[in-house]
């Protein structure tokens, strides 16, 4: 049990390496699909599409890691994206340096 929650832990804190959140993707996108789409923009270093192990469909959000800053600005640039008809939503994921993060005490 204590494995299973050292895993989440280090799952939670590999997502704020990413530059993307994109939600809201048709079930029928896989994660090499997005990988094409979001190419267009720049290198794609990774997509992370995570699975529903008791459906084994994905959950319908994934994160995008991307070569470099400039290639992030390109997608977040773009009025809306579209894939098989559905409008994504994508938020920037904001890093934060550890001197810049709030203390709990304050």
């Amino acid at each position: 049990m204590a494995a299973a929650s050292a895993v989440r832990a280090v799952g939670r804190r590999s997502r704020r390496l990413f530059d993307i959140f994109v939600a809201e993707i048709p079930w029928t996108v896989s994660s090499k699909e997005l990988k094409e789409y979001f190419s267009q923009f720049g290198s794609v270093q990774r997509c992370q599409l995570p699975f529903d192990r008791d459906t084994g469909f994905h959950r319908r959000y994934c994160w995008i890691k991307f070569s470099n800053p400039e290639e992030v600005q390109n997608v977040l640039q773009k009025d809306s994206h579209i894939l098989e008809g559905s409008k994504l939503s994508l938020n920037p994921q904001i890093r934060r340096r550890r001197s810049q993060r709030k203390s709990r005490s304050e």
